[in-house]
C-alpha cells in the first residue's frame, strides 16, 4: 500500500481511513454487523473481494480483530480499543457532512436508509407477533420494491418476495424516505403531501413511524448555504 511518507499523525492516520469503503465497514462493524454479510450488505456496490481485503488490513493495522464463529463456517469481525476510537473519528465526519454537505439525488439510495432504519429500531415498539411490509419506492431511475421481515425483535430485508402475507404496503418517494429517516423531514409533512404512503391495519400505519429510531446524526441542523433551496 502507498503510504504519504511523513512521520506526521494525520498523513499516517489517513493511510488507514482514507481507505476507500474503510469509514462504512468502521461503521457497520460499529452498528453491530459481526459477519461478513452483514457488512457486505450495508455497503451496497463493495464487492466481497474488496472487502476481504479491506478487512485483512484493519486486522494488520489492529484496527479489526476476528474470530472463527462457533459453528466453524466463517468469522466473526469486531473492533478493537483503536477501532472504536476510529469510529469517533467516521462520527465527527459524520456531522461535519450532515451540517454542510446538501444530500444530492445521487445519494438518495432508499435501500441505504431502510438498512440504516432497521439497525436501530426502537425493538421496544415493535409488534409482538410477525409482520412483513412491503415497500415501494418510486423518484428513482427504477421503481425499486423491497419486504421488511421483523420477527421477535429481528429484522430482515428481502429483494424477492419472502412468500408470506404482507401486513403492510408502504409507497414513497426516495427522496422523502432518506430525508425523512436523516431528519430532514417530518412523517406528518411526507404524508400530508402524499410522498409517504401507507396501507393496511390502521394500528400498523399508526405504529410504523415510531419505531424508526432516525440517523445518529437526525439532530444536525444542515448549514444554510447562499442560493440552496431548504432541505425537505
Amino acid at each position: 500500500m502507498r503510504t504519504y511518507g511523513q512521520y506526521c499523525p494525520i498523513a499516517r492516520g489517513a493511510e488507514i481511513f482514507a481507505e476507500r469503503w474503510t469509514p462504512l465497514i468502521i461503521r457497520n462493524l460499529h452498528l453491530g454487523c459481526g459477519c461478513f454479510g452483514e457488512i457486505l450488505e450495508g455497503a451496497p456496490g463493495l464487492s466481497r473481494t474488496l472487502l476481504s481485503e479491506r478487512l485483512r488490513q484493519l486486522e494488520r493495522r489492529g484496527v479489526v480483530e476476528s474470530a472463527p464463529k462457533p459453528d466453524g463456517r466463517g468469522h466473526q469481525y469486531k473492533l478493537t480499543s483503536a477501532g472504536h476510537q476510529l469510529f469517533e473519528v467516521c462520527q465527527s465526519l459524520g456531522e461535519w457532512g450532515a451540517r454542510w454537505l446538501e444530500i444530492a439525488p445521487e445519494n438518495l439510495d432508499p435501500y441505504v436508509a431502510l438498512w440504516s432504519m432497521c439497525r436501530a429500531l426502537r425493538r421496544d415498539r415493535l409488534p409482538d407477533r410477525r409482520i412483513v411490509i412491503r415497500f415501494d419506492f418510486t423518484g428513482r431511475p427504477r421503481p425499486e420494491r423491497y419486504w421488511l421481515l421483523i420477527e421477535l425483535g429481528d429484522t430482515e430485508i428481502c429483494k424477492t418476495c419472502p412468500g408470506r402475507d404482507e401486513d403492510l404496503y408502504i409507497t414513497a418517494e426516495a427522496e422523502a424516505f432518506v430525508k425523512w429517516h436523516a431528519g430532514q423531514l417530518t412523517w406528518a409533512q411526507a404524508t400530508r403531501e402524499g410522498r409517504i404512503q401507507l396501507h393496511g391495519p390502521v394500528s400498523l400505519v399508526r405504529a410504523f413511524p415510531t419505531w424508526n429510531a432516525r440517523s445518529m446524526f437526525a439532530n444536525i441542523a444542515p448549514v444554510a448555504r447562499a442560493g440552496a433551496s431548504p432541505a425537505g
